[in-house]
């Protein structure tokens, strides 16, 4: 399978607004970042989307997305949730509903903001024609085994993700040991890395770092960053397995 990571920034984004920061003010397009939210594409042609960040057009322009036919939500805060109404244009192509998975009150928390796009297939697809999925246990979507994995972000409980040799973990600041035992033997990890400083919701770049050690996939990839962290500076100071991820990577990984 493909993975393309639409965006690895923070609910932010970089630039961020008004800031003359050299991150925000630098030339270099891998210091562009998006909010965060990646794609899989399977190898039967299935695209499994990530989330919904705030821009998720501008992303799907970018990287020519055509169709939809799933969304996997790691939780509803705003960065990763309010671009769902854009998930009306696959809707219209497809003459689809489009089935969305996540963790129980995740999926009541869809339904109770955004219940006029939750909805059965009618002659009009002027608006999101979508379902909700709640989750708790590892599922089959389009002949793959998905693999919730329980994370903390502060005191929220919320999924990352595993499918087949990779893993996606956003927003996290505490992998539960129970959560660590379905993390073994993978080929890739996306894993959350805010900034240099400590914070209470997220990995710093010494907590991913540490993590990705005792994680040990082998490449790491660090998503969901502030303007504080400079592509070419952090890259320098990581181990040979750990990267910095960027807007647009695009990885083959093995499925099973």
């Amino acid at each position: 399978m493909r993975l393309t990571v639409l965006g690895v920034g923070s609910s932010s984004g970089t630039p961020v607004i008004g800031c003359q920061c050299a991150t925000c003010k630098s030339d270099n397009p891998k210091n562009k970042r998006s909010r965060c939210s990646s794609l899989i594409t399977l190898d039967n042609g299935k695209n499994i989307l990530i989330d919904t960040g705030p821009d998720m057009r501008s992303q799907a322009l970018r990287e020519n997305i055509t169709h939809v036919d799933a969304v996997l939500y790691t939780h509803t805060h705003a960065d990763h949730l309010h671009g769902i109404d854009d998930l009306r244009a696959f809707c219209q192509r497809q003459r689809q509903q489009i089935p969305l998975y996540g963790k129980p009150d995740a999926m009541e928390h869809i339904v109770s903001k955004f219940g006029y796009a939750i909805r059965e297939p009618m002659d009009y697809w002027d608006l999101p024609i979508l379902s909700v999925n709640p989750v708790e246990q590892p599922f089959d979507l389009f002949g793959i085994e998905v693999i919730p994995v329980p994370v903390l972000h502060g005191r929220l409980e919320m999924y990352g993700y595993r499918i087949g040799k990779l893993a996606y973990l956003t927003d996290v600041s505490a992998i539960p040991a129970t959560s660590m035992e379905l993390l073994h033997d993978l080929d890739v990890l996306l894993l959350d890395c805010l900034r240099h400083e400590p914070h209470y919701t997220h990995f710093s770049l010494a907590q991913s770092l540490e993590q990705a050690a005792i994680i040990g996939a082998k490449r790491t990839y660090l998503i969901h960053m502030t303007h504080e962290m400079e592509y070419v500076e952090v890259s320098e100071k990581l181990p040979s397995s750990v990267h910095v991820g960027y807007d647009g990577l695009q990885l083959e990984i093995a499925d099973c």
